[in-house]
């Protein structure tokens, strides 16, 4: 026998079969899931999603109440990113942003947006769509000192999405808008605008390990019988 022969060195593998595999290895929805009867659902989308958040937080779902907000673009494309709920109440559900970021300046144009919420703890996701309306100046900024002093330092530092020199600007701005912050906990902040959606249409999905999901939607009903139908979608 050689001592000294060696194992044949393998072939590196192709960078993007080595995704592709990483990628078909991933599992989903192989714990136990909650049951969701839509017969017992409420006859309006805002105390279920009231629930299910609940549920969200008591499972343990990290964040539950970040979002996607999907926005319209100047060219009619989609735009997406993730926000934080700030309230969901009989006006809709609420964010905040500037008024001259990228969403802002989308929203002011054509105020209409989707968001949607994804629990992957309990195989759950809530989708929403309307118009969206800006609140006034009084109530947004009520809403930014309600925060903590990082969400005030950075609605300070400003001039979101536009572009960046470097990473040793920002380091300045947000130094400086964190000083001002912690002294200034009242700081006015005029492009800071809180948003409510007001949706149209909301639909609540439950994820099954057989595949047989469940989905509910809810759908404004317009004119004299205002209020909201119910109907059931194939998943």
């Amino acid at each position: 026998m050689d001592m000294h022969a060696q194992d044949p060195v393998p072939a590196p593998q192709d960078p993007q079969e080595a995704f592709r595999a990483l990628l078909h290895a991933q599992r989903v929805w192989e714990h136990p899931l909650p049951a969701f009867d839509p017969e017992a659902a409420p006859g309006e989308p805002l105390p279920l999603f009231h629930r299910w958040f609940a549920e969200a937080v008591a499972a343990g779902q990290p964040e539950p109440h970040t979002m996607s907000l999907t926005t319209v673009t100047a060219d009619g494309g989609p735009d997406v990113r993730i926000v934080m709920l700030h309230d969901a109440d009989e006006r809709g559900w609420h964010f905040a942003s500037h008024a001259t970021s990228a969403k802002g300046r989308q929203l002011a144009a054509r105020p209409e947006a989707a968001i949607g919420f994804y629990w992957p703890v309990q195989g759950r996701q809530i989708r929403l769509r309307g118009r969206v309306t800006a609140l006034g100046a009084g109530e947004s900024l009520a809403d930014l000192h309600a925060r903590s002093t990082g969400a005030l330092a950075a609605a300070l530092t400003g001039r979101q999405s536009e572009p960046l020199p470097d990473l040793a600007t920002l380091a300045a701005a947000s130094g400086a808008a964190w000083d001002r912050a912690r002294t200034e906990p009242d700081a006015p902040v005029p492009t800071w605008t809180r948003y409510v959606l007001a949706p149209d249409e909301a639909e609540f999905f439950q994820g099954a390990g057989d595949r047989r999901h469940v989905r509910l939607r809810y759908r404004r009903t317009p004119g004299a019988a205002a209020g909201w139908a119910r109907e059931l979608l194939w998943p």
